[in-house]
């Protein structure tokens, strides 16, 4: 959608804009530690990621996280985000590249709320979060 979200204009089943992200490298995962302040070597150290027992290291969960959210604030004003909740469903490596899906389940006409389902998957369609949101749209002017 162009434009401000108006919640008479949202349908149960529409779906949000899809987000697709370049594939997670172990670069973006340095980075993401440094931000973060998560330094656990499972993300960094490729020996450590192998002796837990991956292929090697694993992106941080809450990087995918980030993703969901910037699919969510990309659509509708931060302001507009009442509710986000998530659960983690399988590791993301370097080389996946994510694609955040959702879709609105249900409309509430007496707070204009909405809610809707929300996953991150992998370019082999494997799950990696499956969440639900809910967010406050305003009503359209006139």
């Amino acid at each position: 959608m162009a434009g401000p979200v108006y919640f008479e204009d949202v349908r149960v089943g529409d779906e949000i804009p899809r987000l697709v992200k370049d594939a997670v490298t172990e670069v973006q995962l340095v980075k993401y530690a440094g931000a973060s302040g998560d330094f656990n070597p499972l993300h960094t150290v490729d020996a450590v990621g192998k002796l837990a027992g991956f292929d090697g290291v694993i992106a941080h969960g809450m990087l995918v996280m980030a993703f969901v959210a910037q699919a969510l604030t990309a659509w509708l004003p931060d302001r507009c985000l009442k509710k986000l909740k998530a659960r983690f469903t399988a590791v993301t490596k370097p080389g996946d590249v994510i694609t955040v899906t959702g879709r609105i389940t249900a409309k509430d006409p007496e707070e204009n709320l909405i809610t809707g389902e929300i996953q991150a998957a992998d370019q082999r369609g494997e799950v990696k979060i499956k969440g639900a949101f809910a967010a406050v749209l305003p009503g359209k002017p006139g």
